[in-house]
């Protein structure tokens, strides 16, 4: 029974617990409770732990051979004794801040005994000694993404598609003995993919001395996460992988906009993808007095706290949505202070439809904190920008259409082997039939006025200086010239109900705009007038 298999069985069971009132996010929680218990038997009947992590009263065999209300009552203490390390006589159980950790505040929803015994029952009738070989954590992995795929909540906002993650680590290339963060870690699919690109260059870490393992185990991951529920599913994630963390694992829980943020060390590397949207209620969860440009666009402050956190040298790839490449006001201060204190050598364009939010448009940003001669320099560190334009021309992607790393594959090797994008370059890539791509009049004219020639217009990868994204584009990185050869094609067009959502998703961003630019210019009862005519237009209370 292959991996895929199994998560198919597992998945299936779903479908029975919907009489219970679960719904696949919360089926999936339900299922890491019980799957870390289940684990943990497995891993210290196969030997590879020597002393089993939980308490007595709270194993595998105490669920196992137990049926009906006794179970299920059985099963509530033991979640119960997990989560705050004490029995329900207040006599302590376990004192390990990692357990309690990976079950705090853990609750099951199920009602109905049977249900649990069927989840049992499944875990019971697997061939974990296969699961093992295949990888107990590429088990995880591909629940966490048939649930990202099923559904447009829960786990489906934190998942970033695997074959860019692995694109990104691989570009970045980090090295046994950095440090590596994600300050908006989700499920932990960064850290996890870059612990796995290091343990293949280093046989899974046997090269090392035994300090440098156990810096790898422990201080060489961190990542940030807000949602208490979705830490669980990264902790989980990162003991399958091997990844233990400190004392909170290697996923704390906190505000990377907040204190917890300010206070993480620096980084050698940063991997991220930080939630969409404005922060709600303003700016009540954007706490930072550390950030030079105030905002409530979280991909602004999140973009800040990204570069300020690398150390000298240090390098980043982060997912950003369009509005962040254009928005004007701070995010044009943000930008230029991006490109001042790093060399922001590539952004990669990519397709619409990779992220469970239809219709939402992203780039992946790279860049090196300083200069590439002087990685203390803090001025003028980016001199050009390359961009690889993966959308233009390109299939919207979903469930009929999968991403995966053969749409990716051009980009990295015109990428470079340099980690800071420092490889050799030359301007030409003409995947996806990118020659057919029609051009628009405009780009025509401005390429012909500089010279370029024209089958390079064509191309999906090319170079920008510094000075030019300066006077042409009045520091707006939403660089394009190509042409959608299908963009006027009806019968390709996404669903209207996308079309509307990515009409009103622009049309909030250009409010939000205007109501900042009447702020400045002094004009803030006319702001709040019309805030106020907003909120009665949709029925909303001020």
């Amino acid at each position: 029974m292959t991996n895929n298999d199994i998560v198919q069985k597992l998945w299936n069971l779903c479908d029975v617990l919907r009489d219970d009132g679960i719904n696949y996010s919360d089926y999936v929680t339900e299922l890491v409770m019980l799957l870390f218990i289940k684990m943990v038997h497995e891993n210290t009947e196969a030997g590879t732990l020597k002393k089993h992590p939980l308490p007595e009263g709270c194993r595998w065999t105490d669920l196992n051979t137990k049926s009906g209300i006794n179970l299920l009552n059985d099963y509530k203490r033991i979640l119960l004794s997990l989560s705050t390390g004490k029995d329900g006589d207040g006599n302590t159980v376990h004192d390990d801040p990692l357990i309690s950790a990976v079950y705090a505040d853990a609750q099951t929803r199920l009602r109905e005994p049977r249900h649990l015994e069927q989840m049992i029952k499944a875990l019971d009738q697997i061939d974990w000694f296969n699961a093992q070989q295949d990888g107990l954590g590429d088990l995880y992995e591909g629940l966490l993404e048939k649930n990202a795929n099923e559904t447009k909540s829960g786990a489906g906002q934190y998942f970033t598609p695997r074959a860019l993650i692995s694109t990104m680590v691989r570009c970045l290339k980090p090295q046994a003995g950095e440090v590596i963060q994600d300050p908006a870690a989700g499920t932990a699919g960064f850290l996890i993919e870059a612990d796995r690109y290091i343990k293949q260059q280093t046989d899974e870490l046997f090269d090392l001395n035994a300090q440098q393992q156990s810096f790898q185990r422990n201080k060489a991951f961190v990542g940030i996460e807000l949602v208490p529920g979705t830490r669980r599913l990264a902790l989980m994630n990162c003991l399958l992988h091997g990844m233990e963390g400190d004392e909170e694992g290697v996923v704390h829980l906190g505000n990377a906009l907040g204190q917890t943020g300010a206070s993480l060390p620096k980084a050698d590397v940063i991997l991220a993808n930080p939630p969409f949207g404005t922060s709600k209620g303003g700016d009540a969860s954007i706490t930072r007095d550390d950030l030079t440009y105030k905002t409530s666009n979280k991909q602004l402050a999140f973009l800040q706290h990204i570069y300020r956190n690398l150390k000298p040298g240090g390098r980043a790839a982060v997912v950003l949505p369009d509005n962040v490449l254009f928005e004007a006001g701070v995010g044009t201060d943000v930008r230029r202070d991006l490109m001042h204190k790093c060399n922001l050598h590539t952004i990669l364009r990519l397709p619409t439809g990779i992220f469970y939010a239809h219709g939402v448009k992203t780039n992946v940003l790279f860049f090196t904190k300083g200069s590439p001669g002087n990685k203390q320099q803090e001025e003028n560190c980016t001199e050009n920008v390359w961009v690889y334009d993966l959308r233009t021309n390109m299939p919207s992607f979903g469930k009929r259409t999968p991403f995966g790393e053969q749409h990716l594959k051009p980009f990295e090797t015109v990428y470079g082997e340099d980690p800071n994008g420092q490889s050799p370059r030359k301007e030409g890539e003409w995947s996806f039939h990118s020659e057919d791509i029609e051009l628009p009049e405009e780009t025509k004219a401005t390429d012909e006025n500089q010279g370029v020639d024209e089958r390079m217009v064509h191309s999906r990868w090319r170079c920008f200086s510094r000075e030019w994204i300066a006077e042409h584009k009045g520091d707006s990185l939403d660089i394009s010239w190509l042409k959608d050869s299908e963009s006027m094609d009806a019968a390709n067009l996404p669903e209207p109900n996308v079309l509307a959502g990515e009409a009103m998703r622009e049309l909030v961003q250009a409010l939000g705009e205007m109501d900042a630019l009447i702020r400045e210019l002094g004009a803030e009862e006319e702001a709040d007038g019309q805030r106020v005519s907003l909120d009665e237009m949709f029925g909303r209370r001020p």
